[in-house]
């Protein structure tokens, strides 16, 4: 197993990547560049964290992890955008935005 894939914060990442991916094709026509956002922002997040995870400084790992939280507030913007669009049911949008606060928690003590 890679260092990464003992990580909480990466496995919370993919967990969030794969509702993403359920949820995209519930966003309206015409909110096509909204759809790769979120797909693009949520595919950076668990990336990074691995690859901070295999950097050998802790500046150079403190970087991935910031661009993971930056990725993952990026979704948290696009759900509330999603939210105001009344485009996916409140319930899955309230658990997964508390699955990137979760995950902005983990990151920004990982980024010494």
């Amino acid at each position: 197993m890679l260092y990464h894939e003992k990580l909480d914060v990466y496995h919370c990442a993919i967990d969030f990547l794969a509702f993403t991916y359920s949820i995209v094709d519930a966003i309206p026509r015409g909110y096509g560049s909204l759809a790769d956002q979120l797909k693009r922002a949520a595919i950076s997040i668990p990336l990074n964290i691995a690859e901070g995870s295999g950097k050998t400084t802790v500046a150079d790992q403190s970087r991935f992890y910031a661009h993971a939280r930056g990725s993952a507030m990026e979704c948290s913007a696009i759900l509330d955008v999603l939210r105001v669009l009344n485009t996916v049911a409140e319930q899955h949008l309230d658990t997964n935005k508390k699955l990137l606060v979760r995950i902005v928690s983990m990151l920004s003590k990982m980024c010494v």
